[in-house]
């Protein structure tokens, strides 16, 4: 059963997404002294005292202006109140009702979700109350003085708002598999996470950097459970100024290490860049399964070998990431879209996928007879004495050899291909961890002790 949602509406830069870092106890709605910064419906989990629940956070609402964004915001707000059990109405205690506020509260009115009126910025115990009072004009009813910032206030708003959620039964554990969207700023991402759900999750617009916060969205395909996790467009370091970009891609990057599985999204028609071969080196280092997805696929003029030369110039440009499948869609007419979910789990499976012990001896021992281990100018060769798969996610195999410095790049290159030919682990990168005689003493010292005990 879904968990009930608690919705926080308000005008721009009253501080709602500092209410939601303090009701969801994180800090992972971006909070910046701006206007406009949260712009998609974001959800964050939240519990207090035997209830748990949903927050959404939204964009700040305006309804008498018609500049770039805020009809759309206005949308993902609307959307949230719609789905939404309670709501949070969010004002600026120190700065007082203004217009914005009071034709929010009269659109409110006219909704049937139950509304709580949070006075926010009350940090002053007693000037809180009379900064409060002025706010029983608008006729939500009583309006609580809080404090994002501190805390003041909120134990007794959550208090009341619990007793107006419905009745829920215990929710089960979810198994689902964490995909993040991720790439370069206007690449699609947003619309290629609108064309799985069939609806306007996300913000999509034509102006890069629209999407400025990780925007979790949980959809079952097939008895199956995915968490899609929208990011911000990761642009080069040096054209990222201090604020709500920064935030973002911050964001972006730890959507990464979240996720289990990375859909790298790459425009067909800029082709492979050189911030896409960063973007792709740090899903390597943080070691986490990927599908390429190019998008924008019905905009290329093409013939019957279009396809294959595009993926052989794709390929060359992301060799190190030769093991990643590879898709071409449209997002924009959603051919395609949902074969990906099939790459997903194709991916999601290799990465968590373990081999026994006996059959990477198997693979290590044919590797050796096809091509042996160096022998240095000393004439010392190394030794590969045996291999065990030590961990999954990524799959990472141990091998003892009596020095690693005895096995230079290129045969580690060897083995690693030679592992991926006999074992597959299409769609994951491998890991192999070279031990030596000494790592070896420490680990069976630690066996040893282990067994006294």
């Amino acid at each position: 059963m879904a968990l009930p949602i608690v919705a926080i509406i308000g005008r721009p830069n009253v501080g709602k997404s500092t209410i939601v870092n303090r009701l969801a106890e994180t800090k992972d709605a971006i909070v910046h002294d701006q206007p406009g910064i949260t712009r998609d419906r974001t959800y964050r989990n939240a519990y207090w005292q035997d209830r748990e629940f949903q927050i959404v956070d939204t964009g700040g609402l305006i309804f008498d202006d018609e500049t770039e964004f805020l009809p759309l915001i206005r949308e993902q707000a609307m959307a949230a109140l719609a789905e939404a059990s309670v709501a949070i109405f969010v004002v600026d205690g120190q700065q007082g009702i203004t217009g914005g506020d009071e034709a929010i509260a009269q659109w409110l009115r006219q909704q049937s979700v139950p509304t709580f009126l949070a006075v926010n910025k009350c940090e002053s115990l007693t000037e809180g109350l009379s900064q409060a009072a002025m706010f029983w004009e608008l006729g939500l009813g009583e309006p609580y003085p809080i404090s994002g910032i501190h805390g003041n206030g909120t134990g007794e708003l959550l208090d009341d708002l619990i007793t107006r959620l419905p009745p829920i039964e215990e929710i089960p554990e979810i198994n689902e598999i964490k995909v993040a969207i991720v790439g370069r700023p206007n690449v699609g991402k947003s619309s290629l996470l609108n064309a799985f759900i069939g609806q306007n999750r996300a913000i999509v617009s034509p102006i890069s950097g629209t999407t400025r916060d990780a925007i979790d969205t949980v959809v079952e395909r097939n008895g199956k459970t995915y968490r899609l996790i929208d990011t911000a467009g990761i642009r080069k370091k040096k054209n990222v100024e201090y604020g709500a970009e920064f935030f973002g891609i911050n964001r972006a990057f730890k959507a990464i290490r979240r996720a289990e599985v990375v859909l790298f999204v790459i425009d067909a028609i800029d082709g492979v860049t050189e911030q896409d071969q960063k973007l792709a080196n740090r899903i390597i280092e943080d070691g986490r399964a990927c599908v390429i997805v190019v998008n924008k696929w019905d905009a290329v003029e093409k013939d019957s070998y279009t396809i294959y030369t595009y993926e052989q110039e794709v390929r060359s440009r992301l060799y190190f990431v030769d093991w990643a499948e590879m898709i071409f869609v449209s997002a924009l007419t959603g051919k395609r879209v949902e074969k990906i979910i099939d790459l997903i789990d194709n991916a999601a499976n290799e990465y968590e996928r373990r081999v026994t012990t006996s059959v990477i001896n198997e693979v290590l021992e044919e590797a050796i007879s096809w091509n042996s281990p160096p022998t240095n100018r000393q004439g010392r060769q190394g030794k590969i004495y045996y291999g065990t798969q030590v961990t999954s996610k990524p799959p990472t195999i141990a091998l003892f050899v009596n020095d690693p410095k005895r096995f230079p790049d290129n045969y580690r290159r060897y083995i690693q291909s030679q592992f991926r030919q006999h074992l597959g682990f299409k769609g994951t990168p491998i890991r192999l961890l070279w031990r030596g005689k000494k790592a070896r003493e420490v680990e069976q010292n630690t066996v040893n002790r282990a067994t006294r005990v």
